[in-house]
C-alpha cells in the first residue's frame, strides 16, 4: 500500500510542472536576514543586563534600575526606529496573587505595531520577555537541574529575590534583543501584513503579560496568523558539555496538523531556505517536558505559536545571577534572529491561508435552530472521493485579495510523516481532483501562492473526530 500510494503522488506530481516548486528566494526577504546585526544585538542585551533586575515585582519608579527603567528604554528604543512604528504599553494592574506575585503590581508590555498595506487586518507577532529573574540559591539542588525542577524558595525568599542581581543576558535579553532588532530592520519596509513586536513582562511569574495580551486579543477578535516567541535563544553550551551553535529549536503542540504544527513546517522551509547554515529542529511538543513559554496562551486562545529555542542549556546560569552576555553566544542570537526574520518576513509579504471547511448556510437558506442538548457541529473539510468514489477531490476558498495571487498548491504526506513531502501547484482555481489517490491513505493541504512567489501557510484537510454515542436501551 505504501508503495502504490507513493507512486500515485509521484505520478500526480511529475505531471504537472509549475514555478511553485522552484522555491525562489525573495529578495526583500533576503535583505531584511542579512541586515540583522549581532553588534546591535549585542548592546541590546548588554543595555538590558545593565539594569541589574528586570524582575517584574522590582522597582518601577528608579529610572536607572528595575523594571520600570528597562520597559521605558525598550519603548523608546523601539520609537526611535521609525515614526511608522506604532508603539505604545499594554497595561494591566496584576492582583496578588501566590507567593510569585506577592503584591499588586503595574504589568507593562511593550508593543510595536507595523500596519500591513493591503491585508493590514492579519497580523504576525515576534516577541519575547523583558523580565528577568534570580531565584537565590535553593538549598542543596541536584546537579544541573532545570530551574523548574529545584525547590522554590518560600514567600519571604521571592520577596528579596525581586532585588536580587538578574542581569537576564539569555533569559530572556537575548529573545528581547531579537524582536527589538527585526523591529528596527522590518520597520525600513512595507508589508501586506501587519507586523506586531512584543516584549512582555511578568513571564517569570508564570506567563502573566502573555496571558493578558492574549486574552485581549482574543477578545478583540484579532486576526492573527502566527506568535514566533523568542526564549533563551543564545545559550550554545548545554550544562552536560555538548555544544552547538547551528540549530534552533522550534516548539509546536501535539495536535496533528494544528495550526502551531503548519506553522513550524513554515518555519523550518523559509529558515533553512534563507539560512542555511542553520537546521530548524521541529518538535511536536508544546515545549520542553515541564517548561512553559509566552506562546503557550495564545495556543490556548486558537492561535498558531511556536517557541524558538536554544538546543542546549545551561540550567546552572538560568534565573541566577551569572546569565551573564559572557555565559551566552551572541553570533546563535543573530542566527536564530535572522530564521525568525525569515519566516516572520515571508509571512508577512505572504497570500491569506485559503480557507477549506464547508462554506456557512446563507442567509436566505437559515439553518434550523441548534438542539441546545446536541453537541457542537464541527466544520466539515471540503475533501471527498468525488465522481469516481476512488479519487481525492479537494476544494477550498480564497478570502483574500486577489491581484497578487497567482494560484494554488496542493501538499500531500504519508499519514506517518511530520513534513509535506510532494507539492502540486494546480493554478488559480478552487478545486482539484487527484487521480487514482485515495483520501484515505494520506495527508492532504492547499497554499495560496502571490505572483511573487510567497507561499502562505498551509491549511490542512482535518477530518472531524467521530463522536461519541448513547445507545438508550429498554430496562
Amino acid at each position: 500500500m505504501k508503495r502504490l500510494l507513493a507512486a500515485a503522488l509521484a505520478l500526480c506530481c511529475c505531471g504537472i510542472l509549475t514555478n511553485a516548486d522552484e522555491k525562489a528566494v525573495n529578495p526583500k526577504v533576503r535583505e531584511i536576514v542579512d541586515a540583522v546585526s549581532e553588534a546591535r544585538i549585542q548592546a541590546i542585551i548588554e543595555k538590558l543586563a545593565a539594569f541589574g533586575t528586570r524582575n517584574t515585582m522590582s522597582a518601577q519608579d528608579d529610572p536607572a534600575h528595575g523594571v520600570g527603567a528597562a520597559r521605558q528604554w525598550i519603548f523608546d528604543e523601539l520609537k526611535s526606529y521609525s515614526p511608522r512604528l506604532e508603539v505604545r504599553f499594554d497595561k494591566w494592574k496584576v492582583k496578588k496573587q501566590g507567593q510569585r506575585i506577592f503584591k499588586d503590581v503595574d504589568l507593562w508590555n511593550v508593543v510595536a505595531v507595523l500596519p500591513g498595506k493591503t491585508i493590514p487586518e492579519t497580523q504576525v507577532w515576534v516577541t519575547g520577555h523583558y523580565d528577568s529573574l534570580n531565584l537565590g540559591a535553593p538549598a542543596a539542588p541536584a546537579a544541573n537541574a532545570p530551574a523548574a525542577d529545584v525547590g522554590q524558595p518560600t514567600q519571604s525568599n521571592w520577596e528579596k529575590n525581586a532585588d536580587l542581581p538578574a542581569p537576564g543576558a539569555c533569559d530572556d535579553g537575548s529573545g528581547t534583543a531579537a524582536v527589538m532588532e527585526l523591529a528596527r530592520i522590518m520597520s525600513q519596509h512595507d508589508f501586506d501584513k501587519t507586523l506586531v513586536f512584543v516584549a512582555f513582562a511578568g513571564e517569570e511569574q508564570g506567563l502573566i503579560g502573555s496571558t493578558l495580551e492574549a486574552a485581549k486579543a482574543k477578545k478583540d477578535a484579532a486576526s492573527i496568523e502566527a506568535v514566533l516567541n523568542n526564549d533563551i535563544i543564545g545559550s550554545e553550551s548545554g550544562g552536560d558539555g555538548r555544544i552547538g551553535n547551528t540549530a534552533v529549536s522550534v516548539y509546536t503542540d501535539e495536535i496533528m496538523d494544528s495550526p502551531s504544527q503548519q506553522l513550524g513546517r513554515f518555519i523550518r522551509e523559509a529558515g533553512e531556505r534563507y539560512v542555511p547554515s542553520m537546521t530548524v529542529n521541529m518538535y511536536l511538543m508544546t515545549d520542553r517536558l515541564g517548561r512553559g513559554g509566552d506562546h503557550s496562551p495564545f495556543q490556548l486562545e486558537g492561535y498558531a505559536a511556536v517557541r524558538f529555542s536554544s538546543p542546549f542549556e545551561n540550567y546552572a546560569n538560568q534565573h541566577s545571577g551569572t546569565d551573564l552576555l559572557a555565559n551566552m553566544s551572541v553570533p546563535l542570537t543573530a542566527r536564530i534572529a535572522k530564521v525568525n526574520a525569515a519566516a516572520a518576513a515571508s509571512l508577512a509579504l505572504a497570500p491569506k491561508s485559503p480557507l477549506v471547511t464547508a462554506v456557512p448556510r446563507a442567509a436566505a437558506n437559515p439553518a434550523p435552530a441548534p438542539d441546545p442538548a446536541a453537541p457542537p457541529r464541527v466544520p466539515t473539510p471540503t475533501i471527498s472521493r468525488g465522481q469516481s468514489r476512488y479519487d481525492a477531490l479537494l476544494r477550498w476558498r480564497y478570502t483574500g485579495p486577489d491581484a497578487n495571487l497567482q494560484g494554488f498548491a496542493i501538499v500531500m504526506r504519508p499519514t506517518t510523516s511530520a513534513y509535506w513531502e510532494r507539492e502540486i501547484y494546480v493554478g488559480k482555481v478552487n478545486e482539484y481532483t487527484l487521480k487514482g489517490v485515495s483520501i484515505d491513505d494520506a495527508r492532504f493541504g492547499v497554499k495560496a501562492i502571490g505572483v511573487d512567489g510567497s507561499e502562505s501557510l498551509v491549511t490542512p484537510y482535518v477530518y472531524p473526530a467521530r463522536r461519541k454515542t448513547e445507545i438508550q436501551v429498554v430496562e
